[in-house]
């Protein structure tokens, strides 16, 4: 296949700022005396400032932060991950299978979402409370059995709460039985790519068959932030009451860290303290998962500690958006001329802090793009590097289908070819 190579986008924001400076410049020539507006001696003075310009430049490049090991942390396992880009920031046993106490219910919630946005299901239909969800322990939002309530008090005592008998109640009114639900549970476990995960509870029930990982629970994670937007804001909430009984939420980071926004805590014997937690600051998401601990306090504190230390050494970069027109190559025999490319996905990149200003994206596109294209065909790709290593390449894509053009076009076309 013919490519050739285009140099695209990462330079648009070094752009703008040699243009703000280069800008500057020029109005300062304004205040200058006139007799150093003589062509020799602003012809030095232009010299002196792009080496200024130069030097300021290469001290950009330059301050990038050397990143250190991650904390070392009182954790049994903990995954640390850029929420935009996937990239993994820090890790320990993350593939490590581990019973998830509650952290259990972030999938039940899951799944209410999915009904609800599928229209199966909605906030202000009551469900009947069995005695089997009454019976429930632990945590518990104390409903009371043959009563009704409605799925959004049921979905704030998951959530706030962390009520095992709300998980057990919104389970058996969706499936039918609690057992019903937890074959769901694993279906959309393996659809998110969950591959260590084995759930046999919808509340996270001690048993030594109920098993994921802390990769798997970040995948999860993430599937909530980004699909659910709107019903992922109730993790922030600090309390919930319920039948005149105020309870709060157990993630602690939410009153210490304001960037902090969810989003689930869990605890029994066997599975220790856990927590996972999101934060944004500056447009960058992270999330964390910690596993294992043995406090509430140490769970809380490991979290920060290794939420500090995504923040503080990386950076995440939105690129370019999915569907946003990055180039118009020529298509030959088409009923359009070019056709508008681009990317299917947004594409991200979580770098070193500091090292933006090294990032370089090229584009490779097929030389000879011939009718019909349909929208969505692979026509070349972009590839992100960081200094010498490259990144990521992505497929570049068809933004829209170009049909076949008339025969007068397709000759025309042709004769065009031949000639170069």
């Amino acid at each position: 296949m013919a490519l050739m190579s285009y140099h695209v986008k990462c330079d648009k924001i070094t752009s703008v700022k040699n243009y703000k400076k280069a800008s500057k410049k020029l109005s300062l020539m304004m205040y200058l005396p006139q007799r150093l507006r003589r062509p020799s001696v602003m012809k030095k003075i232009n010299s002196f400032i792009f080496c200024c310009i130069a030097m300021m430049s290469a001290g950009a490049v330059q301050a990038a932060k050397p990143i250190p090991a991650p904390p070392d942390v009182a954790a049994k396992n903990y995954f640390v991950v850029d929420f935009a880009s996937g990239k993994v920031l820090a890790e320990k046993n993350a593939d490590e299978k581990i019973e998830p106490a509650s952290i259990t219910k972030m999938m039940t919630s899951y799944i209410v979402y999915k009904e609800l946005d599928a229209g199966r299901l909605a906030m202000d239909e009551m469900v009947d409370i069995s005695e089997k969800a009454w019976r429930m322990g632990g945590s518990r939002m104390y409903l009371e059995v043959n009563t009704k309530v409605s799925v959004h008090d049921l979905l704030k005592g998951l959530i706030i709460q962390s009520g095992n008998d709300a998980s057990v109640a919104l389970a058996e009114h969706i499936a039918g039985t609690e057992d019903a639900f937890v074959q769901l549970m694993n279906q959309y476990a393996a659809e998110l790519g969950m591959d260590g995960t084995n759930f046999v509870n919808s509340t996270g029930w001690p048993d030594k068959q109920h098993l994921t990982t802390a990769r798997d629970l970040a995948k999860l994670a993430i599937a909530i932030i980004k699909k659910f937007p709107e019903h992922y804001s109730w993790y922030a909430e600090k309390e919930f009451t319920y039948n005149n009984i105020k309870q709060y939420n157990r993630n602690k980071l939410l009153w210490r860290d304001e960037s902090v926004d969810g989003i689930k805590t869990g605890h029994t014997e066997s599975a220790g303290y856990c927590l996972v937690s999101s934060a944004v600051r500056s447009d960058m998401r992270i999330v964390s998962i910690v596993l294992g601990t043995d406090s509430k306090k140490a769970r809380a504190s490991v979290s920060q500690a290794l939420l500090n230390y995504g923040f503080r050494f990386y950076e995440s970069h939105v690129l370019y958006n999915a569907g946003e027109v990055l180039s118009r190559p020529r298509v030959w025999s088409g009923a359009l001329e070019t056709v508008s490319v681009g990317l299917a996905d947004d594409l991200a990149v979580t770098i070193p802090r500091g090292a933006y200003d090294e990032l370089d994206a090229t584009m490779d596109i097929d030389k000879n793009i011939e009718a019909p294209v349909s929208k969505g065909q692979q026509i070349g790709v972009v590839k992100v590097s960081l200094g010498e290593k490259e990144l990521v390449t992505v497929p570049l894509v068809a933004l829209e289908t170009v049909n076949e053009g008339s025969m007068f076009r397709q000759a025309k076309d042709y004769f065009l070819r031949m000639i170069n």
